[in-house]
């Protein structure tokens, strides 16, 4: 098989893989070196559902032993194979970023032979970068479910970042779904990496000049709809990744149908979108907010509302809570508030100290005051008064009632429909309503739902 006919292969079985970003680290160019890695990322582009990935981002192989139902290189699927020899792919990698079409790589794999014969592989074409053609860039690779430790220290020396899918939220759903797979196998390489980073940062302080072991960190990724998890076990699940684990990024990918199963939903089915972006911004507030899964989801309410991001739907269920004095407020109260952000709350706590805040500052500062206006008060003083109905249309987001996005496909010159609408806007046009009257019909009756609730 042709090389530029293998990578067409193996690059469009790899588009469904979410978990990869940039790896924010700075690594400079050394002596006897080329490529640098830094924290800004690599270059990205745009999948068919609209993820922003990065520009080389390949399978090994996709001539996979297993049988996941959800996987479009599942092995009972017909459909074109290939793998790559390590050399080959290497020497790819290198012709490409010679000709600036890219910064790095992310190498996964479908599973050939046994998990250590695959990440075998994979390790030495991160080998034959690195050590042979002493490539610096940026490298995130994926692990293979069941390998050896010793093969994922060895894959940890070479990458920038490692990432150990979890793909399905709990063990009952990858018991039904991948039953080639097992969970023990995806959380023992998670606690090694999370052990072995931890004590490389110690030896990092020791002795400068120690091997650094993915300095990047890991990452994992779950499949969004596929399984019948609500966002409540989605959330909890993140955040005891986060705390157990250390992970940096928890990818939500949204579930494609590719395949007709009686165990997934009908191929019709229109991906999660709109469900992903929330869980997206609900990590979000895990990560730099300092909320917690218990408090913005619970028994009574296990999913997220369509039509209003997390924080502000918290926000609605604790008006105790507000108004917030932002000439007083610590920063965790601060970043309670809808429309103020990481950065604006330090930019609040730095400018207070010379001055008293008012609106024309806050607007200065970065505050989305349409939101924040009805949240806070400045010297005691509330910015702004609504009536339940005004405060609600500022709250919605606008988002759920895009019922008409287009975004380019991967590797395609025409365009595709991929709406972000809440699923009532999508039903609406399904049946033959024009988007707009659609997403303004859907609107006013949330509109209305929510000013009740308030």
């Amino acid at each position: 098989m042709e090389l530029a006919e293998k990578l067409k292969i193996l690059a469009d079985s790899a588009k469904y893989d979410a978990s990869c970003s940039s790896g924010g680290i700075n690594r400079g160019r050394t002596p006897g070196t080329f490529g640098t890695c830094s924290a800004a990322g690599i270059c990205h582009a745009y999948t068919p559902d609209g993820r922003c990935v990065s520009l080389l981002k390949v399978l090994y192989s996709n001539a996979c032993r297993y049988d996941c139902s959800y996987c479009v290189n599942r092995c009972s699927n017909d459909r074109p194979r290939a793998t790559f020899e390590p050399r080959e792919l290497a020497d790819l990698t290198i012709g490409f970023y010679r000709r600036n079409y890219i910064e790095g790589l992310f190498l996964s794999s479908a599973v050939i032979g046994t998990p250590d014969y695959t990440m075998e592989r994979m390790i030495e074409v991160l080998r034959i970068l690195r050590e042979e053609y002493h490539f610096n860039g940026y490298l995130h690779a994926k692990t293979i479910p069941g390998a050896s430790a010793e093969l994922v220290q060895r894959m940890g020396l070479l990458a920038d970042r490692i990432s150990v899918n979890i793909e399905l939220p709990s063990e009952a759903s990858l018991t039904k779904l991948a039953p080639d797979k097992k969970r023990g196998e995806i959380f023992r390489p998670m606690g090694q990496i999370a052990v072995q980073s931890r004590q490389n940062r110690q030896d990092l302080v020791r002795y400068r000049h120690a091997p650094r072991f993915a300095p990047a960190g890991q990452s994992t990724q779950m499949i969004i709809g596929a399984s019948p998890e609500n966002d409540r076990h989605i959330l909890t699940l993140a955040e005891a990744l986060y705390k157990k684990y250390g992970l940096r990024r928890v990818f939500y990918s949204a579930y494609l149908p590719v395949n007709a199963d009686s165990r997934l939903p009908a191929v019709t089915t229109r991906p999660p979108l709109l469900r992903e972006h929330r869980l997206y911004q609900a990590d979000w507030l895990l990560r730099y907010y300092h909320f917690s899964a218990s408090e913005l989801l619970g028994e009574e309410e296990p999913d997220f509302d369509p039509y209003l991001d997390p924080k502000c739907s918290w926000a609605i269920r604790h008006p105790e809570f507000f108004p917030v004095e932002v000439n007083k407020a610590p920063e965790f109260a601060l970043l309670r508030v809808p429309g103020i952000g990481p950065r604006s709350a330090r930019r609040i706590l730095l400018a207070r100290r010379q001055q008293h805040l008012g609106m024309p500052e806050l607007k200065r500062l970065g505050v989305v005051l349409k939101r924040a206006q009805f949240f806070v008060t400045c010297e005691g003083r509330a910015p702004a008064r609504g009536t339940r109905r005004e405060i609600a249309s500022a709250l919605l987001d606008p988002q759920a009632f895009a019922a008409d996005v287009h975004q380019l496909s991967f590797g395609e010159i025409t365009e595709e429909t991929l709406s972000t609408a809440a699923p009532a806007v999508q039903q609406l046009t399904d049946g033959g309503m024009a988007p707009e009257r659609a997403a303004m019909e859907v609107r006013q009756e949330a509109l209305g739902c929510l000013t009740r609730r308030m």
